[in-house]
């Protein structure tokens, strides 16, 4: 193993171990010397990596972000608004599938949702939230579509990492936040060819 990839799995070691930690006692319960001891390695260990915990809560919650804004530039690439919505709601829904510890963190986290909240902010100044309106709504959405996309965005995100949830198989998660999703968007859902 190369020193790259030995520091690489160390780094991915701490931020799965921080995961964990931060869902049991919170971004503010849990100190850094905390992820050091569950590690096996020493506080200096982890400040190699990260100098705050800030900086570990935005690795933890950056690749979910980072996915998520992949979503929705793919739905932009789609021929036509029916599309746009399948793509993104069911990457979302599949998103909230492999994340649903991070999603019950941020649902129940003040200092997670601060971190995630304030890592939203895209470069270009058009948040992910606004970004994903666009695609579900259009760009001069009326109140009422604004607000059912906000809802969807939100309630779909909270569900998939709701504790009373969490031990549905993911079919029945999946199918039941895709079908809850397509109804508040007034979407019937993907178009099936003809037989």
């Amino acid at each position: 193993m190369t020193a790259n990839t030995a520091a690489n799995d160390t780094r991915s070691r701490l931020l799965d171990t921080a995961l964990k930690l931060f869902s049991e006692h919170g971004v503010e319960g849990t100190s850094l010397q905390m992820i050091a001891d569950e590690l096996g390695v020493t506080k200096a260990a982890v400040y190699y990596y990260f100098k705050t915990k800030d900086e570990i809560a935005e690795a933890v919650a950056a690749p979910t972000l980072h996915e998520l804004e992949q979503i929705i530039e793919a739905a932009r690439t789609k021929p036509n608004r029916s599309a746009q919505i399948d793509h993104v709601l069911s990457g979302f829904v599949e998103l909230i599938m492999r994340q649903r510890l991070l999603l019950g963190l941020y649902n129940g986290d003040p200092g997670m949702r601060r971190v995630v909240d304030r890592t939203f902010q895209a470069p270009r100044g058009e948040d992910i939230r606004t970004r994903m309106r666009k695609v579900l709504a259009g760009d001069h959405p009326s109140l009422a579509e604004a607000i059912s996309v906000h809802v969807v965005f939100t309630g779909l995100a909270m569900a998939g990492g709701a504790p009373e949830y969490a031990n549905l198989d993911d079919d029945t998660l999946r199918q039941n936040l895709l079908a809850v999703g397509r109804r508040l968007l007034g979407h019937p859902g993907p178009k099936r060819a003809a037989r």
